[in-house]
């Protein structure tokens, strides 16, 4: 049973103080994250090394990534 892939239109999941801290910020999509710096993301509140590895991933699903 495989893992299915991220919907570029939710965030994936990344435990609850990533995605409030996303949210926080404006980001509601996947999508939107692409192309950002993780440096970037990491400065957001509750956005640790793990969430940001769970975005990586699901972006690559996608054939994206960040900045």
């Amino acid at each position: 049973m495989g893992k299915s892939p991220t919907s570029l239109d939710e965030l994936p999941r990344i435990g609850a103080p990533a995605s409030r801290g996303l949210g926080a910020a404006g980001f509601t999509a996947l999508r939107q994250l692409a192309g950002m710096r993780r440096q970037e993301l990491a400065r957001l509140h509750g956005v640790g090394p793990k969430a940001l590895d769970l975005i990586e991933a699901a972006l690559n699903e996608h054939g994206l990534k960040l900045g």
